[in-house]
């Protein structure tokens, strides 16, 4: 499945974020009724986790606006880190959703406290869980027709809920079928652990992008072998790539024989670039033209200049 650019991705990042928000208003008020009427740690997390939801499904709705916008006077290379950006953002909240749960529970297990009405818990529960993986099943397929890091860190966000909501009814029935004390609190420490690690899982990605991370190997050689077709290309070296949104960047330096002229450099290796863009859409690809046999030490890598060497 091909991947959209422009106006399509963005619509379809979009909507996927505005059903996000639509998810976290009306469970933001199911879940408040429950917390209320069961008095349970488990399920104040659920409903602080949620909260947490709605800010960070609109953080990630005004993220891909943002990253929509076409490269202006200040923004030459465009705006898509502002999706990793708005991903930062979701996951230190996320964290502390999870340290406020974590305190509270600990409390809670110190302290003492009961739960009660487990059928209101359990069915907000369960009615979470279902519209969570209605949820989760169309963010996947915009993800696959995106790639939107905003939509893919809600997505793991929205993930943990079904553990957190499937753990809010476990916490419920051993607190008042099998009357054990301080399991309530147990599976609220459980969820702001798991909420932890979500936060780490999902700041990986954003970071990458943020810090200019090379495509993953596969897709680097994918290009690599694409190019390799190309006998204007033969000598490509200092192969560099970066991501920033779902827009995607290829630099690198070309070997031409000393003879050709700089127009004959242009215009043959123009038309391999836009064959190459075609190819790969959404990415920008940058040749720079070197005589046959020139090694720019300034731009390679230590480890790349050994091996020239030797």
């Amino acid at each position: 499945m091909s991947r959209l650019v422009g106006a399509e991705r963005a619509k379809l990042s979009s909507r996927a974020a505005l059903a996000s928000v639509t998810l976290a208003v009306i469970l933001l008020i199911a879940k408040t009724w429950a917390a209320a009427a069961t008095s349970s740690t488990a399920m104040l997390g659920s409903l602080a986790d949620t909260a947490l939801d709605l800010i960070a499904s609109l953080a990630a709705l005004l993220g891909v606006w943002i990253a929509a916008r076409p490269a202006d006077n200040d923004h030459r290379f465009g705006h898509g880190k502002a999706e990793a950006l708005v991903a930062l953002g979701q996951v230190v909240l996320i964290a502390i959703s999870a340290t406020g749960i974590g305190w509270r529970a600990v409390d809670r297990l110190l302290n003492g406290g009961e739960t009660q009405e487990m059928g209101v818990g359990i069915a907000v529960s369960i009615l979470a869980i279902a519209a969570t993986l209605l949820l989760l099943a169309y963010q996947k397929h915009v993800i696959a027709r995106t790639g939107s890091v905003a939509i893919q860190t809600d997505n793991i966000h929205y993930k943990s809920d079904l553990m957190l909501n499937s753990a809010v009814i476990a916490a419920l029935m051993l607190d008042q079928w099998f009357r054990i004390a301080g399991a309530d609190a147990l599976f609220g420490i459980a969820i702001a652990l798991w909420l932890l690690f979500g936060a780490f899982r999902a700041s990986s990605h954003a970071v990458n992008q943020l810090m200019d991370r090379e495509w993953p190997e596969e897709e680097r050689q994918r290009f690599l072998a694409a190019a390799a077709e190309y006998p204007e290309l033969a000598g490509l070296h200092d192969f560099r790539t970066r991501t920033s949104g779902t827009h995607q960047f290829a630099q690198f330096h070309v070997w031409v024989p000393a003879d050709w002229t700089v127009k004959q450099a242009h215009d043959r290796l123009d038309r391999v670039e836009e064959q190459l863009q075609e190819r790969f859409p959404g990415t920008e690809i940058l040749i720079h033209v070197d005589p046959e046999g020139q090694v720019d030490r300034e731009t390679m890598l230590p480890s790349d200049i050994t091996e020239k060497a030797t």
